[in-house]
Parts: C-alpha cells; sequence; structure tokens
C-alpha cells in the first residue's frame, strides 16, 4: 500500500516496499503542475532520522546534498525500517473506501475490557483512558492519563483507537507523549491539497496512512489529534459513534479561515502580553504599581482593562466586552465572577482597595469638565449682581454660621435679637446662589442633571464647580456675602399668648416675617461642637447665641403642640483619611440630632421654610411645598417605649414618603406645620434652587421663570438621581461604619440598645457608641429597650456582612 505526503510542491511516498519510480516521477511531475501561485516552496525537509536535517532542492532542475535517486531509496528504506517499528499493540484494522470501520463481526466495535479511548471529562478537557469493566447496563469503568478511575457514559467516548488490545494502562502517559512528539500541524495542507483535488473524504485512520504510511495505533491517534485540533483545513462530515468522517474545505473557505486565524493568533498575542502585564503589576508591592493612567495609554490595552472595570460593576457595553473579561479572568486563574473581576483591579493598583462601586455602578458625576469650570469662572469674574441697588444691608449684625466642621459649602447663618417688648426676632441668612446662576443657563441644566451635592466619607463632590461654590456663593467668615434674608418676629410664649391661641385660632407662633436680598458679613463659623460648648459657657457677650437657643426652644414646643413628631436621633458621620491608601485613616462622629446647637439649627431651618411657603402661598407663587401624609399620629401608642433612640426608631418604621405640591402648601403632619418649603441649601440642592428662582422674581417684580407643570417635571427627574444619591451616601457611610468595627481590637465592647425583636431572641441593635444598627441574637430576659453589651465576631465591608455577639 502506497502513500503520498505533499511537502510543498513534492510528494513524499511512504510504504512497506519501494514502489517503482515511475510512479513516483508521475506524481511528483502532477503535483508540480499545480498552481504555485499559492505560495507553496520548493523545498523538501526530509522527516526521518537517517536524513534529519537534510535539505533538498528541487529549483531549476538543481540537486543539493544529495540525487534524486540517493534521496529516494534512503526514505524508502527508512520507510521499511519505520514500518517494521512496533511501539503499540495492534490488531487488525479493515477500513471501507470512506474510511468508516468495517466490522468483520456484528458488535465488534463494542466496548471491551484493555480498549484505549478518549473521553471528554468535562467541556474543556479530553482525556485518554483504558476501559477497565462495565459499570451498570451501559457506562464503563475507566482509568485515565491521570490516574484516575471513574465511570464514564458511552456519549463521552470521543475516540476509540484502533488495533489495540488489551492496552498497559501504564503507558498511556509514554503512548501520549510520543503522540505529541510526531503531531506536525503542517502535515494536513499536504493531506489537504490532494483531497481536495480529488473530492475525497478521510477519516483519521486513512489520514494516517496518507501522511505517516501506517494506521498503526500511535499513528492513527497522532491523525485524529491532527484532525480534531484543525481548524482550517477541515471540516467534520459526520460522526458515526467515536469515529468521525472529515471534508476538506474549499480554497477559499481556507483563505477566509487563515485570514482569521491570522487575526485571531494577533489579538491571542495581545492578550498574552496584556496577561503579562497583569500579572507584573500584581507582584509588585502596593507603593510601586502602576498608575491607573497608565494602562489608557495603549488602546489595546485600554479597552481589555475597561472590560475588566466593566465585569466589576456589571455594566457591559457588548457582548464582546463581557466575554473579553471572562477570557481574561480564566487565564489569570480566577472565577468568572464581579468579585474576582474587583479583586484582579485591586491587586494591579487600578482600583484602590476600598474602591467604591456604587459609585461606580451609579455612572454619579463626580468631575466637572473643563467648560463647566470655564463658565464658573466667568460668572464670578464677569457677572453684574441683579439685585445690588435692592439689597438691605444688614453687615452691622452679629451672625453665626453652624455646619459640620468639614463643611466647604456654607450655605445659611442665623442672627437673633430681643425686641423691646420681649419677643425675639431671628434672621435666617442663605447664600444668593442665584447671583451667579439664572434658570436655563449651562451652569443651571448642568446642576440639574446632578441634583445634589454628594458627601461621602471620602470626598465631596459639589453640584456647582468648586471655585464657584465655595468662592463665589459660599458664606465667608468677615467677608462681604450676597444672602436672600428671611427675617421673622415670634409670637410671645407667655399666658397673654396662650389665650390668644386659644380665643383666635392661631396657626402660627409668628408674629411677623419678610423676605428680602441682603448683604451680610458672617462674624463666626463655628462647628456644632463648638457652638454647644459656648452656649454651655452662658457667655454674656455671646447673648445673641442663647437667643437663637431661646427661640429654637419655643419653636420645638410650639411644633410639638400643633402635633409635630420628634425623630431626632443619633446619627454618625465618617471622614476618611487618604482613602486611597489600603489601610486609611478612619475619623468617626457620632451625633445627638438631641444636641442643643443641631436643636437650634434644625428649628431656624424648619421656620425658614414655614416662612417661605406661606410666602409663596400669599403671594400665589408656584414652589416646591413638601408635606407628609400622616398629620394625626398618635404618639401616645408609643410612650411605653423609652424617649430617643428606641422610640424614633419604632415611629420611623410607620412613616410615609414625603408628598410635593406645586401649587399650593400642603400640612407637614411630622414636622407640625400648614406648609413647608426646603429653602435654605441652594448651593447644595436643585430643588431649593428652584425656589430661589421663583422667590427672587417675585421680589424683582418679576413673573415667577416656571409655571407649576414645569417645576413638577424638573422634581420628577431630581428626585429620581437624588433618591440615587441618597442610596450612594447611605451605603457609602455603611461600608466604612463596619470597615472601622473590622480594624477595632476583638476584645472591644460596645453599648447596645434593643430597638426591636425580628424574630425570637434575634434583635435589631442600635450601637450606640458607633451610631450603627446591627443584629444579633440576646439572652432571655432582655426586653426592647434594654442596655445590652456586644462585641464583633466578624466584620466583612465589601460583602456588607458583620455578626454581633453579645458579650454575657
Amino acid at each position: 500500500m502506497m502513500t503520498v505526503r505533499a511537502v510543498n510542491t513534492c510528494y513524499l511516498l511512504r510504504s512497506g516496499s519501494p514502489p517503482p519510480l515511475s510512479s513516483f516521477c508521475c506524481r511528483f511531475n502532477h503535483f508540480s503542475s499545480l498552481d504555485l501561485s499559492r505560495g507553496y516552496g520548493l523545498q523538501l525537509r526530509l522527516r526521518f532520522p537517517a536524513l534529519r536535517g537534510e535539505l533538498v532542492n528541487f529549483g531549476h532542475g538543481g540537486v543539493r546534498s544529495c540525487c534524486f535517486h540517493s534521496l529516494l531509496e534512503s526514505a524508502m528504506a527508512e520507510l521499511a525500517s519505520y514500518g517494521r517499528r512496533r511501539r503499540v499493540p495492534a490488531v487488525a484494522v479493515k477500513l471501507t473506501s470512506s474510511g468508516e470501520l468495517l466490522d468483520d463481526k456484528p458488535g465488534s466495535q463494542t466496548l471491551v475490557e484493555g480498549l484505549l479511548l478518549e473521553f471528554k471529562k468535562d467541556s474543556d478537557r479530553l482525556l485518554l483512558a483504558v476501559a477497565q469493566k462495565p459499570d451498570g447496563k451501559k457506562n464503563w469503568m475507566v482509568y485515565d492519563q491521570n490516574g484516575v478511575t471513574s465511570s464514564i457514559r458511552p456519549q463521552q467516548i470521543t475516540y476509540i483507537v484502533p488495533g489495540v488490545e488489551k492496552f498497559d494502562q501504564t503507558e498511556i502517559s509514554s503512548f501520549i507523549q510520543k503522540a505529541e512528539d510526531n503531531l506536525d500541524p503542517s502535515l494536513l495542507e499536504f493531506a489537504w491539497v490532494e483531497l481536495l483535488e480529488n473530492n475525497k473524504s478521510v477519516t483519521a485512520e486513512e489520514l494516517a496512512e496518507m501522511i505517516f504510511g501506517s494506521a498503526e495505533p500511535l499513528e492513527s491517534y497522532c491523525a485524529h489529534l491532527l484532525l480534531t485540533r484543525d481548524n482550517l483545513y477541515f471540516t467534520v462530515r459526520e460522526n458515526k459513534g467515536s469515529r468521525s468522517v472529515y471534508v476538506p474545505r474549499t480554497t477559499e473557505q481556507v483563505d477566509e479561515f487563515m485570514i482569521k486565524n491570522l487575526a485571531k493568533e494577533a489579538a491571542d498575542r495581545e492578550l498574552n502580553e496584556f496577561l503579562q502585564l497583569l500579572k507584573s503589576a500584581k507582584a509588585m508591592p502596593s507603593h510601586a504599581k502602576p498608575p491607573k493612567s497608565s494602562w489608557m495609554i495603549e488602546e489595546k490595552f485600554q479597552s481589555k482593562i475597561q472590560s475588566i472595570e466593566a465585569y466589576a460593576i456589571d455594566e457591559f457595553t457588548s457582548e464582546d466586552q463581557k466575554k473579553t473579561a471572562g477570557e481574561i479572568l480564566k487565564a489569570m486563574g480566577m472565577t468568572k465572577t464581579s468579585s474576582s473581576a474587583v479583586n484582579l483591579l485591586i491587586a494591579i493598583g487600578y482600583f484602590p482597595v476600598h474602591v467604591n462601586l456604587d459609585l461606580l455602578k451609579l455612572n454619579i458625576r463626580t468631575d466637572h469638565s473643563e467648560e463647566m469650570n470655564l463658565a464658573a469662572e466667568n460668572m464670578l469674574s464677569e457677572c453684574p449682581d441683579p439685585d445690588h441697588f435692592e439689597r438691605q444691608d444688614l453687615t452691622h449684625l452679629k451672625v453665626y454660621a453652624i455646619d459640620v466642621d468639614e463643611a466647604d459649602e456654607l450655605d445659611d447663618a442665623l442672627s437673633a435679637t430681643k425686641l423691646q417688648d420681649g419677643r425675639i426676632r431671628v434672621w435666617i441668612h442663605v447664600a444668593d446662589a442665584t447671583r451667579y446662576v439664572q434658570p436655563g443657563s449651562f451652569l443651571d441644566r448642568e446642576a440639574m442633571r446632578r441634583a445634589t451635592s454628594v458627601f461621602l466619607p471620602t470626598a465631596t463632590y459639589p453640584m456647582f464647580p468648586e471655585k464657584l461654590a465655595m468662592q463665589g456663593m459660599s458664606l465667608k467668615q468677615g467677608e462681604i456675602c450676597n444672602a436672600v434674608t428671611v427675617s421673622v418676629v415670634l409670637n410671645s410664649d407667655g399666658w397673654l399668648f396662650l389665650l390668644l391661641t386659644i380665643l383666635l385660632c392661631w396657626c402660627t407662633s409668628i408674629a411677623e416675617y419678610s423676605v428680602d436680598n441682603s448683604i451680610i458679613k458672617p462674624t463666626y463659623m463655628l462647628t456644632y461642637e463648638s457652638a454647644s460648648e459656648l452656649l454651655n459657657l452662658n457667655l454674656e457677650e455671646e447673648v445673641e447665641l442663647r437667643i437663637l437657643s431661646e427661640a429654637a426652644a419655643l419653636r420645638l414646643r410650639w411644633r410639638r403642640q400643633q402635633g409635630a413628631v420628634d425623630t431626632q436621633n443619633i446619627e454618625t458621620r465618617i471622614k476618611v483619611v487618604n482613602p486611597d491608601d489600603p489601610e486609611p485613616s478612619i475619623n468617626l462622629y457620632v451625633e445627638n440630632q438631641a444636641d442643643h446647637a443641631m436643636r437650634l439649627v434644625t428649628e431656624m431651618m424648619v421656620l425658614c421654610g414655614e416662612v417661605i411657603a406661606t410666602f409663596g402661598s400669599q403671594n400665589n407663587i408656584p414652589l416646591p411645598y413638601r408635606g407628609q401624609p400622616q398629620s394625626n399620629i398618635d404618639v401616645s401608642a408609643f410612650a411605653h417605649l423609652p424617649e430617643g433612640p428606641v422610640r424614633t426608631a419604632a415611629i420611623i418604621k410607620i412613616l410615609r414618603a414625603a408628598e410635593i405640591d406645586f401649587r399650593k402648601p400642603i400640612r407637614h403632619g411630622i414636622l407640625g406645620l400648614p406648609g413647608y418649603v426646603q429653602f435654605t441649601s441652594p448651593i447644595r440642592r436643585y430643588l431649593d434652587l428652584l425656589a430661589h428662582y421663583q422667590v427672587k422674581a417675585f421680589l424683582r417684580g418679576d413673573s415667577p421663570p416656571f409655571s407649576a407643570g414645569q417645576l413638577e417635571g424638573a422634581a420628577a427627574s431630581v428626585n429620581m438621581q437624588t433618591r440615587l444619591i441618597r442610596k450612594l451616601s447611605s451605603t457609602s457611610l455603611r461600608y466604612w461604619i463596619i470597615e472601622y468595627l473590622r480594624r477595632q481590637p476583638k476584645q472591644r465592647r460596645y453599648r447596645a440598645l434593643i430597638l426591636r425583636f425580628i424574630k425570637d431572641r434575634v434583635a435589631a441593635l442600635l450601637l450606640v457608641d458607633v451610631g450603627f444598627q446591627a443584629s444579633a441574637w440576646v439572652s432571655t430576659g432582655s426586653g426592647i429597650g434594654d442596655e445590652v453589651r456586644v462585641k464583633v465576631e466578624e466584620a466583612r465591608p465589601r460583602e456588607d456582612y458583620i455578626s454581633l455577639k453579645e458579650a454575657l
């Protein structure tokens, strides 16, 4: 039996006995007449031990290294020797003309002990194994190349090596190694040329005869591997059990596949280069890892790192992006999960250890464009004050601005005095943001898209460009500042007032008010802590601060009489220093909203909101009037609970969401007010800015810029964005509290109030020292409002997990 191997326009005959020379010449001449435009060379590298390394060139009829006849004789001798070598025991195999096994006996291909077979272990692995014994009716126990015995189904078998009986399972690895050593994918090209020319199909055994001159077990298995790994020259025509019949692709198909393969090879090289960069960055110490910007320099790497980032936050722009990220994670030995992508990006320094994933997922704007910053600078330098001649000069007043110590946007301040009749007059000064921004302007549209400033433990992202918000709009100590001032005279709280209230059914403690453009000169910038300290000192020179505190107490008492519900609670504030460091500094502050200074500020802001609602109602100004549907909450139902966080937590659970009407005030049951408008934070909240637009237009004698319907449309998108940011702030704060608790000594014990029982003895707790709510099992005998001691068993901020245990 003779076989011809095509090697770059030459056929190499392989046979058990030398064929006639005329036959070789005939086939050589036939092949040499093929179209050489496909780029096949005229060189032949003989692949026999006796001639290894010899190169024969038939170009222009010349012969180098040996003559043609000596070459042929050497080849035939080597073939004869090769045919006599037996590496693996074999049995006779008969093939049909199409390459299918011709069974001598029916059922002779049924699995028997000792057969050598290939089977599919899973979607990615093929293993070679020896059949051992049946396992049930259909399955077989096999011993694979890894030394593992397992049961397989017949459907898993992909190839039965022909000509093998009683194969020694200890020789599997050696057999595989010999097969791998003998593989040469270029052999397929030669077989493809002949089979395509003759329009013939081929089996693995036939291909073995063609390219190796033998269908012995090893050669057949080599041919099988070449065909199953090929993605260029052949395709499966049909599968018959463990045997497949292959047909050559057309020249056009091969050309197309070759182009695709070249592109894939280039992509694979690019991927491998990227993987090496990942591995290198991963191995570097934290301080030496490449900066995030370095991954964006080359476009080919930029797209890959962005695909991993998209995988981390589950925000894909295409399926290809998802596939690319999955391939990278798999190549890096990681599972295809978002957490794996996050861990990889942290490991290479692209993400900081404490990356805020919610900030990325929600696509919150954090930076202002160059265009925005330029527009802000132009406003600061060129914008005239349209209300310059209408502003009241209030620079003679002592003005207190009270806020948290890290506040950058100061948009409200307070003044107070006692009138001769004993009544109190207060001024609430609100930064005049509309001095620099007008409805419909570029700055206004961008502020509406942002909806609010974002306050996170790690950073503040202002609604307006920082320079405009901090330098132009914000109130500054000792400097002349533009403001909108609400002046209020409060009714006396004496017996005469109470009598008149009963007789005249007064619904407000506001005796008179005014709303004006003003200029002020803030005297003090105080934190809540420093303001509380001044109040406790009761200094005579700070009598105005004491008057403000008195006014706040009167207002709180009056609102409670109107049905207001006290929802003051303990709140946590966290400031993270150097958040990109692996172990940043965490400063935690627990604030009691019942504190004198916080009560003072809260009551004055509520008072301002009531005045603006009254002002808008009396002048028919469309405004975002806020209300709360539950106007008659029976607070007495919670009287059995301890006053403070426990009672507040119970009340908050039954509250419904606030509502907004844009035409007229609606009752705010929780605040105990007939109407309320948020007005005191126009630098931070867009709805407050809308209220300023409307009020300022009225003060100038102009029509309001927005109708009630337009306000409602703007508020819909603003409120949606505000909810997202509120969620972001909440999850960010929770993350850093859990991280704070994770770092504390294991032996630390925390005071905890039992707020309610969730199930059996599992209670919702408030960690008083941290201002954080969590749950834990508490011992029998403890009740709602009791204080227990707990310790932190485990804290994992990335997974939003904390485990508490009662410290008995």
